[in-house]
């Protein structure tokens, strides 16, 4: 389990030093628990959070996948609203695919670049 958690912040801390939000195009960065998904939009030169979404105010029954598609149109319209039109995706040192991907994909859907 350390060994999991110990590759995931090496994977992290390098996507970190070549990714980093501007405000013209922040950092759209994930993160995933066992049981929920986060997204938050971040201008990293303020260190200020622009938009944020979670899976916690989702009370349907769905899957863990289909949580997620909806957490990536949340943001999108969030980003939207506070102006933002393109980020750049930091997936958190998690492989892209499952709920990762599928928040990717709909925030893309939802009119968001990247």
């Amino acid at each position: 389990m350390i060994k999991k958690i110990a590759r995931r912040q090496r994977i992290k801390a390098s996507i970190r030093t070549r990714i980093a939000g501007t405000a013209e195009q922040p950092r759209l960065t994930v993160f995933r628990s066992n049981s929920q998904i986060y997204a938050q939009v971040i201008d990293d030169e303020k260190g200020q959070t622009l938009a944020s979404a979670s899976s916690l105010s989702i009370k349907d029954k769905m899957t863990k996948t289909e949580k997620a598609a909806q957490v990536g149109k949340m943001i999108a319209e969030a980003a939207k609203k506070a102006g933002v039109e393109a980020v750049v995706f930091d997936r958190n040192g998690y492989l892209y695919h499952g709920r990762v991907k599928s928040l990717a994909d709909a925030a893309r859907e939802a009119g968001l670049k990247f």
